[in-house]
């Protein structure tokens, strides 16, 4: 039974986001939670948590179904990151002009699966 987690909204370039998931896409969940927790890259910490939830939503879907849970069996099926809203904002510059700054912001989506469905969906 697979399950999804995700981030909306949050204050990191999905370039700079994108590079931390393809570490661990297709990795063990507990595996790739070890990884984020010692990435040092800023963006790691909410992609560590959203991970952390499918985990979690996994658990609760599984309690609910009467089913039998092993956090060891689960994967990191999908793990990707889009482009949210951009923030606009505004910086003097010389002469009396301004320049646009974008604060760009990401929606993270994880998604977890137990290992034997996702090598059978392939």
């Amino acid at each position: 039974m697979e399950a999804k987690a995700q981030a909306r909204f949050v204050r990191v370039t999905p370039q700079k986001a994108r590079r931390v998931v393809d570490l661990i896409r297709g990795k063990q969940a507990a595996e790739a939670v070890a990884v984020l927790k010692f990435a040092p890259q800023g963006a790691s910490e909410p992609i560590r948590k959203v991970v952390e939830s499918a985990v979690a939503n996994a658990r609760v879907k599984a309690d609910r179904a009467s089913e039998r849970f092993d956090e060891q069996e689960l994967v990191v099926a999908a793990a990707y990151v889009d482009e949210g809203p951009t923030l606009k904002r505004f910086r003097p510059r010389a002469q009396g002009r301004a320049s646009r700054i974008l604060k760009r912001t990401s929606h993270i989506t994880v998604v977890v699966a137990p290992r034997e469905q996702k090598e059978g969906a392939r």
